[in-house]
């Protein structure tokens, strides 16, 4: 059953309640942006590897690609409040345990918890969204979601250099720093969020297509990270790992297929637009994270900058998501129209790739910065108005669904870029090292496995200068990767059917039966009072 929808909510009211589901997506981001620029020292003082480095960030996004789908369908049959709120309380715990980490691996696999959390965060904010704010209106507000994004990957950086560079603090805090930040959300969002609560009898969550597709993603990321290093592209290893993760991923179709409540509703993703803005997802996601992600090592082992430089040096990459985000958000308010600026936010992003392309470790910063700036911007245009394109484009009843299937897919794309870049760049590094140390009449020792240590103070300073070489040389073909990896997602908006923002929200259960009816008789997937398009 359904409880009564409350009273439509003031603008003070819909801001207040905001305020709270911003500042956990703040938190959220923070989680990730506050280790971007502190990560080669956190890798550094644990001894850890580049393959490691890799695995830190792809903890996180795997395990928030594989539960980001579970809770958004869970909104669309519980509190999406409580939800929220659960999501808070293992968001902090990862986050506490992470802090106290004593190898790499056991911070690995405290991301991988705290991403569970994320998973949840970053789902739950955009359904809690929907359903409170009507789509016309919601532009708008996605401008404020912008403009926090871009605080949370401008500070974060920044915050994060800070953190390592000041003593008495240490990386550790880059942990703890986001704690009491998510208990004042929890708190706020306990006084101020206030949506209606469905529950159905017999309730199935699909648990078995999850972990079908979890595991699948996450055999095909760990053949990715030790391929042509622990063994040979043509191997057993290599048959079993790729011929394991066909097989799981056609169960996961399988059982999605029969499931009575499907972790990815293949109807949904039939439909033209949601279908485009999937791929799209997919390929913003992992040129954008896979990309990005990479950014603060450049800077800090390719460059020799402190932690707190590098955060300096990322801003023009910041500014891009702040200032085109909430450009376009209040832009699609106006005008209603979508389409154009996710085309805009793809070809800008390609086009910074392209530019970061050619970078080595003597490139200039103003030339990084106009790449960076580039990347930001189309960020920034793209990857929240891919979501809202789809909520406006599928029946009221399905927007959760549909909104989590896309958060999943983006995360999913950004969980194999980092990977497969990752790889990448751990190959070519290890390569350059080998070549570097043989011209220098230096014995080289590395396997080219990624699994040297990333602690360049145990090393002497001859060898410093030949690794910093190799990051920076090596980085900007990881850079070339994501440019073409973002045609796609050019090609995919190109392709998405225009769309114009719906003026109402979520209907009751006893409308939303006559909601679906118009939607099926229109045939264009848009809610019966959509603004008329002309």
């Amino acid at each position: 059953m359904t409880t009564a929808p409350p009273a439509p909510s003031n603008h003070r009211q819909t801001l207040e309640a905001l305020s709270g589901l911003l500042l956990v997506l703040f938190v959220a981001m923070l989680s990730s942006t506050v280790v971007s620029t502190a990560l080669p020292k956190i890798i550094g003082s644990l001894n850890g590897s580049q393959t490691q480095y890799t695995w830190v960030v792809t903890a996180t996004l795997l395990t928030a690609t594989a539960t980001t789908p579970i809770w958004g369908k869970l909104a669309d049959l519980f509190s999406k409040k409580l939800l929220i709120q659960l999501s808070i309380v293992i968001f902090v715990a990862g986050s506490v345990v992470a802090g106290f980490s004593q190898s790499a691996g056991a911070l690995i696999g405290a991301r991988a918890f705290q991403g569970i959390g994320v998973g949840g965060l970053q789902a739950l904010v955009q359904v809690a969204i929907a359903a409170m704010i009507p789509p016309r209106e919601r532009g708008r507000y996605n401008g404020y979601l912008g403009g926090v994004m871009a605080l949370a990957t401008v500070g974060g950086p920044l915050l994060g250099g800070l953190i390592v560079d000041t003593s008495w603090l240490g990386w550790r805090w880059c942990f703890f720093i986001g704690v009491p930040v998510a208990i004042i959300a929890l708190v706020l969002l306990q006084f101020t969020l206030n949506l209606p609560v469905i529950r159905r009898e017999n309730v199935k969550i699909d648990y078995l297509g999850a972990t079908l597709i979890a595991a699948g993603v996450s055999l095909l990321l760990i053949w990715i990270s030790f391929v042509d290093s622990s063994f040979a592209w043509l191997s057993w290893q290599t048959y079993t790992m790729v011929g394991g993760t066909i097989v799981l991923l056609a169960l996961a179709v399988l059982v999605e297929s029969r499931a009575k409540e499907p972790i990815v509703p293949l109807p949904i993703i039939r439909e033209r637009n949601t279908a485009l803005a999937i791929l799209a997802s997919l390929a913003v996601g992992m040129a954008m994270f896979g990309g990005a992600v990479f950014l603060g090592q450049y800077f800090q082992i390719g460059r020799g900058y402190s932690p707190t430089e590098a955060g300096l040096l990322t801003i023009p990459l910041m500014a891009g998501v702040l200032v085109t985000s909430i450009i376009s958000g209040r832009l699609i308010t106006a005008s209603g129209k979508i389409k154009p600026y996710i085309v805009a936010g793809a070809i800008a992003l390609v086009g910074g790739f392209v530019v970061l392309s050619p970078i080595d470790h003597e490139t200039p910063l103003w030339y990084m910065g106009i790449g960076m700036f580039l990347v930001g911007a189309g960020v920034g245009m793209s990857m929240q108005n891919l979501v809202l394109a789809v909520q406006n484009s599928v029946s009221l009843k399905d927007i959760g669904a549909a909104s989590s299937t896309v958060a999943f897919f983006r995360s999913l794309g950004g969980t194999i870029g980092v990977s497969v870049l990752g790889a990448v760049l751990a190959r070519r590094v290890a390569d350059q090292i080998t070549e570097g140390l043989t011209a220098a009449g230096i014995p080289a020792t590395g396997g080219g496995d990624g699994s040297s240590s990333l602690n360049l103070a145990a090393l002497p300073e001859p060898i410093v200068r030949i690794v910093r070489a190799a990051y920076g040389d090596a980085t900007g073909h990881i850079f070339l990767i994501s440019a073409i990896i973002g045609v796609v997602g050019i090609i995919a908006a190109l392709a998405l059917r225009p769309v114009m923002l719906r003026t109402s929200i979520d209907l009751p259960d006893e409308l939303k039966s006559a909601a679906v009816a118009a939607d099926a008789i229109d045939g264009s997937g848009i809610d019966i009072a959509r603004t008329p398009s002309r």
